[in-house]
């Protein structure tokens, strides 16, 4: 059976400890395997109570980074670049001490920076990207834990929108350290066939966000589930799919995520109808059902 997760953003932001001690109970209680735990800043909350608060609740972890203003691993400064390689490490960090075998997110540039740039441009990123990115994955190789690099959409960064730009971008970073973080809503967006980006991705998918074409719960929407996640199990992708969306009442939260009107009856209805919908789809081939 796939594991299937949920991020707590769905309910909350910043998270902090008694957040995440009113919300996993519950996550856990749904029937939920993974709880994603985003790192807007370290010190939020403690990775080690974390750990043990789901390790109690039969829950595995999750770990996001996020990208927020000033942090820039690509045209920027050299100062600028170093900061954010630091706070890089110590989500890394979070992330093994919890027991996320990856950390995910737009590891290169801060959500909502957009620029026009020429191909010459373009490809200097590329290199510029990888040699920033190096020491971290070297520093998360070190710790058992992947760098998972996720593709946003043209409205929220001009620096990696698909599939295909990312897989160039990464090229010459190690793959089993260094790979893809899949979002279906930015796929949605951007990709001619979103079960065909995902046959491309392959064996570097190393994280699957999943929510519906408007960021609700998935299956409320038009996306043609059973494609994808068919797609997704020829890759031989093993890890969680882990419900990604946002709360409104959080306006800082709201206004990065452009969340304007409910997304559902309810947060809860997100997380609860998602998991229904996921639950619903064919097992991966080969599975027995008992």
């Amino acid at each position: 059976m796939r594991a299937l997760g949920v991020n707590t953003w769905v309910w909350t932001s910043p998270l902090t400890d008694q957040a995440l001690e009113r919300i996993a109970p519950r996550v856990a209680g749904w029937g939920f395997d993974v709880l994603e735990l985003p790192v807007e800043n370290t010190g939020d909350w403690d990775p080690r109570r974390a750990r043990a608060l789901l390790d109690g609740l039969g829950l595995d972890a999750g770990v996001v980074l996020v990208m927020g203003p000033g942090r820039e691993l690509v045209a920027t400064d050299p100062a600028t670049r170093s900061a954010t390689q630091d706070y890089l490490r110590r989500v890394v960090d979070a992330a093994a001490t919890v027991g996320s075998t990856a950390v995910a997110g737009p590891a290169y540039a801060s959500v909502g920076r957009t620029w026009r740039m020429s191909p010459s441009e373009r490809a200097g990123l590329r290199a510029e990207l990888t040699e920033a990115l190096a020491p971290v994955v070297e520093h998360a190789a070190a710790a058992g834990v992947r760098v998972a690099v996720e593709p946003l959409n043209r409205y929220e960064t001009s620096v990696l929108n698909t599939v295909d730009q990312a897989l160039e971008a990464l090229a010459d970073l190690p793959a089993q350290h260094c790979g893809l973080a899949l979002d279906l809503y930015h796929m949605n967006i951007e990709e001619r066939d979103v079960a065909d980006a995902i046959r491309r991705a392959g064996e570097n998918i190393h994280h699957v966000q999943v929510c519906a074409n408007d960021r609700g719960a998935p299956g409320a929407d038009h996306l043609d589930w059973s494609r994808i996640v068919t797609a997704l199990d020829r890759t031989g992708y093993s890890g969680p799919l882990v419900i990604e969306s946002f709360t409104a009442d959080n306006a800082g939260i709201a206004t990065a995520a452009s969340v304007w009107r409910p997304l559902a009856a309810s947060q809860d209805a997100i997380a609860v109808d998602g998991l229904a919908h996921l639950r619903s789809l064919p097992p991966p081939e080969g599975t027995v059902v008992r």
